[in-house]
């Protein structure tokens, strides 16, 4: 059987640059080599598209030394049109084919990547892709878009207050109030940031303008959101096969004791006051109605491929989070821990997206 040639499409212009060359390192390692022929896919932080060397160990996670994609001089070129799909690329003024591809896989964080933008180029060039598509990434990626859509899919989210700069300086009075009306303490988060980068929890107003500039470094628009009091969960959701609907794996729980939220340093530079329990101490009750409003999540923003659910499980029910179109996809990430605690592996789990993007083709 000819083997499936397979972009792995990494790293970007976002604040997660770092973590999506991470995640490569992990699908690099683990990824069906009697199946899938892989081309790896640097983007450096610049925007260009060069070819990386196909090798796990260079894009470890060392908070020392964070993993980049480098400008080594070369220039991956993608197909010149629909017809084609030849992939070639420049090196030393030299132009070499790499061959037909049949699959991308783009495992980006952030804009420039989780947000819609690089699936539509990749749809504009008609070729098969892993994950979610152009508006389901869109919204995904917008924390202030997600909220509205899912609470009109009747799904309980935080309260929340979304501005601008401009907005602020044209009237501060009233947002002073809009903001105040949601008590402390409150998240300031930046709309379109992932792996909690730009977010501050504020506990007096005093600390609000500092938070404010933080967001607004990554974001022109920000979200000024209610803390919610209750346990953290998470769950994995994948896309059904034929016809079926999406399924959705057992529950993670986040366990904050020793900082003041799940931010970056704890998600992935294993910084102390955090555990991750995976599968969550739930009833049986409570897993069933967690599944189904990660399934309705889902749904709602019209989701394809994979997403992970964040939620906090309140004295009231679930209250979501936010929904993450490409989870961090590290071996060790909270979204392949619940699909092992589902049955399914590592391995198995890079298959099972390839082959699910594999099957519905260009869109």
């Amino acid at each position: 059987m000819d083997k499936l040639r397979v972009i792995l499409l990494f790293g970007g212009r976002s604040s997660e640059h770092s973590i999506s060359c991470a995640t490569a390192g992990g699908v690099l390692r683990a990824i069906d080599r009697d199946r899938y022929e892989v081309i790896p896919v640097g983007i450096t932080r610049e925007g260009a598209f060069v070819l990386e060397t196909d090798d796990p160990e260079r894009f470890g996670l060392d908070p020392e030394h964070l993993p980049e994609v480098a400008d080594n001089g070369t220039r991956v070129r993608w197909p010149e049109s629909s017809a084609s799909r030849e992939l070639t690329v420049v090196a030393d003024g030299a132009v070499s084919s790499l061959g037909d591809i049949d699959l991308v896989f783009p495992i980006l964080h952030g804009r420039f990547g989780e947000d819609g933008t690089i699936q539509g180029m990749i749809e504009l060039l008609g070729l098969p892709y892993v994950g979610n598509g152009v508006l389901a990434s869109a919204i995904g990626m917008d924390k202030h878009f997600t909220k509205t859509v899912l609470e009109g899919a009747g799904i309980a989210v935080a309260p929340w207050v979304t501005v601008t700069r401009a907005a602020l300086e044209a009237d501060p009075e009233l947002w002073t109030r809009r903001t105040h009306a949601l008590g402390l303490p409150v998240f300031v988060k930046p709309a379109r940031a992932g792996s909690s980068v730009g977010v501050t929890k504020v506990g007096e107003w005093t600390e609000l303008e500092a938070a404010l500039d933080v967001a607004f470094a990554e974001d022109r628009t920000v979200l000024i959101e209610a803390a919610v009091v209750g346990r953290e969960i998470e769950c994995g959701v994948l896309e059904g096969r034929d016809g079926e609907g999406a399924r959705v794996s057992v529950a993670g729980e986040v366990v904050v004791s020793g900082r003041e939220f799940y931010d970056f340093e704890a998600k992935y530079l294993d910084a102390p006051g955090v555990e991750l329990i995976c599968p969550a101490d739930l009833g049986d009750g409570e897993l069933f109605e967690l599944q189904r409003i990660a399934r309705r999540a889902f749904e709602a923003i019209g989701a394809e491929g994979l997403a992970r659910v964040d939620v906090f499980l309140t004295g009231e029910g679930f209250v979501v989070n936010e929904i993450n179109t490409m989870p961090g996809f590290t071996p060790i990430s909270m979204f392949p821990t619940c699909w092992l605690n589902s049955g399914l592996d590592y391995p198995e789990l890079i298959t099972e997206l390839i082959e699910v993007g594999r099957t519905r083709g260009i869109r």
